[in-house]
């Protein structure tokens, strides 16, 4: 596992871990306002950055990559403060679950619901379907992994990388400034394939006609794999911290990249209704949870889409370093 260090070994820690199709490297314009004193660790995921390709069983859920940073988690002198974005939050929640008592905080940044991503209806993560059909590898769009796979740097499709990373990744392109190639460099560090981005899939009954299949990363997310909503009977509950944009169109109630909300707008065909397929609650969902889990912290950024640490990076160094202080 390739894993970016700086700071002093006996520095305040702090193990960072980045989200889906992108890479350490997604933490550089946060980077830049955090202390030179604090001891930061970056790994890239399995499959990601510099990180080598190792196969993602996702009937574990997000356990390959939380077993594969343990010892990073481990190894510090004192426990870290544990800051996940996006998909990288839920493997911050995998890491509470299994090592309670060597997190010291964690900082969830517009993470992936407790109850996973997709075919879930309610507060309590109810399935919508049997098989949680609109899940996983399955639901990823062809065309943006063929140009992902490609390592497209252009604009001329609508589904390349860079128009992905423009249009849901920041809520305005004007937020990646000067570092718009260096993020694109690591989302274009994805490595495409079954056992990697996006995973397999499986044909289903339901609408849409596609579910989750087990192995890949857009499997792991899938909530017939993953529910970590067990962190709320925690025998030792360090604080968190969730910090989102208002204007996510990754992780919302009506998420762009939930079937079940495409199918509402029309945009995917065949959409059998609100009663039968209702968007999933992701906000509603992680609130209900980290309500009933105890010491939480909620930080809304107002017109900030799903990257907080880029599009308000001072604001979220200064969120950070009241969580470090406090650790």
């Amino acid at each position: 596992m390739h894993v970016t260090t700086r700071g002093p070994v006996d520095g305040p820690p702090v193990l960072l871990i980045h989200g889906n199709c992108s890479s350490s490297g997604y933490w550089e314009p946060l980077l830049r306002h955090l202390p030179q004193d604090w001891r930061i660790v970056a790994p890239d995921l399995r499959g990601y950055g510099a990180s080598p390709a190792l196969p993602v069983d996702a009937t574990r859920g997000v356990r390959d990559f939380a077993d594969d940073l343990a010892p990073l988690l481990l190894g510090f002198d004192r426990p870290p403060v544990v800051v996940g974005h996006s998909l990288g939050g839920g493997v911050a929640l995998q890491l509470l679950l299994d090592h309670p008592d060597a997190v010291a905080a964690l900082v969830l940044e517009a993470p992936v619901s407790p109850y996973g991503f997709g075919g879930t209806r309610d507060l309590s993560g109810t399935p919508t379907t049997p098989d949680f059909a609109g899940t996983g590898g399955g639901s990823a769009n062809p065309d943006f992994v063929r140009l992902l796979g490609a390592a497209d740097r252009g604009t001329e499709e609508q589904a390349s990388p860079r128009n992905v990373m423009r249009a849901f990744y920041v809520a305005s392109p004007d937020s990646f400034g000067d570092d718009e190639e260096l993020l694109l460099d690591t989302m274009l560090s994805t490595f495409v394939g079954d056992d990697n981005y996006p995973g397999t899939g499986s044909a289903s009954d339901n609408w849409p006609g596609v579910g989750p299949g087990d192995r890949g990363v857009l499997n792991t997310l899938s909530p017939r794999w993953l529910n970590l909503s067990g962190i709320v009977d925690l025998p030792v509950k360090p604080p968190i911290t969730w910090i989102r944009g208002d204007q996510d169109a990754i992780v919302s109630d009506a998420s762009f990249f939930d079937l079940a909300q495409l199918g509402k707008l029309g945009l995917v065909p065949g959409w059998p209704g609100e009663e039968a397929c209702p968007p999933q609650p992701m906000i509603g969902q992680t609130r209900a949870v980290l309500t009933a889990y105890g010491p939480y912290t909620e930080i809304v950024y107002e017109g900030c889409g799903h990257s907080p640490h880029v599009e308000r990076a001072a604001d979220f160094a200064a969120a950070l370093a009241g969580v470090v202080g406090s650790a």
